[in-house]
């Protein structure tokens, strides 16, 4: 793996800096970004019957915070279940604006380590092609500078779109993933308002 490094040069350096910080992202990500923990199956139920039953107290309204991010918007619905309709669904939305953001948190990084990997190995490239170039001379080609020059040139091709590619595959299966989890979140801080303002039977 080592003379693969040497061999490519100096540029590989920022592709290997790229991939490991890709390789982070997608691990923080995969374990943050899951159904379970983001969307808990009982909470809305578990909710209403807090709300029915009429035991809303601020160490329930905080756990219910900290419980998920589904928990923080339907915390912030119930802190205000007696105020008007509008108002319950503002402080949801808000919330709601809050959690998205952070259900959010890192995409854009991999979607820019994405974007820049082919751009960072054409470099590596242009790098290659500039020693490939500097090879000729007078005397004739010096074989082990070409090599070499040709070494980058591919090297850093390669690794730019071995980097780029599950990058983007996990940049766009984040965004699929967080876009339908706001969905359902939104669906079903509707239904708890409904239900809050008697326009909808639990």
């Amino acid at each position: 793996m080592f003379s693969i490094i040497q061999a490519a040069g100096w540029p590989i350096w920022f592709l290997l800096i790229a991939s490991v910080i890709a390789l982070a992202l997608i691990i923080e990500r995969i374990v943050y970004l899951r159904r379970d923990r983001i969307l808990p199956k009982t909470l809305l139920d578990e909710v209403i019957t807090v709300h029915q039953n009429g035991q809303i107290t601020d160490e329930v309204l905080d756990n219910l915070a900290q419980n998920s991010p589904l928990g923080c918007v339907l915390a912030a619905g119930l802190r205000n279940a007696d105020a008007p309709r509008e108002v319950m669904k503002e402080s949801i939305e808000e919330a709601g604006r809050g959690v998205a953001h952070q259900l959010e948190r890192f995409l854009t990084t991999i979607g820019t380590i994405a974007t820049l990997a082919p751009l960072m190995g054409l470099f590596g490239t242009v790098v290659g092609m500039i020693e490939i170039f500097g090879a000729q001379n007078a005397a004739g080609t010096n074989p082990a500078q070409l090599a070499h020059g040709i070494s980058v040139a591919l090297y850093n091709t390669g690794f730019g779109l071995l980097i780029a590619m599950p990058a983007l595959v996990f940049y766009r299966h984040f965004r699929a993933l967080v876009d339908s989890f706001v969905v359902d979140m939104e669906q079903q801080a509707v239904k708890f308002v409904d239900i809050v303002h008697g326009k909808r039977k639990s």
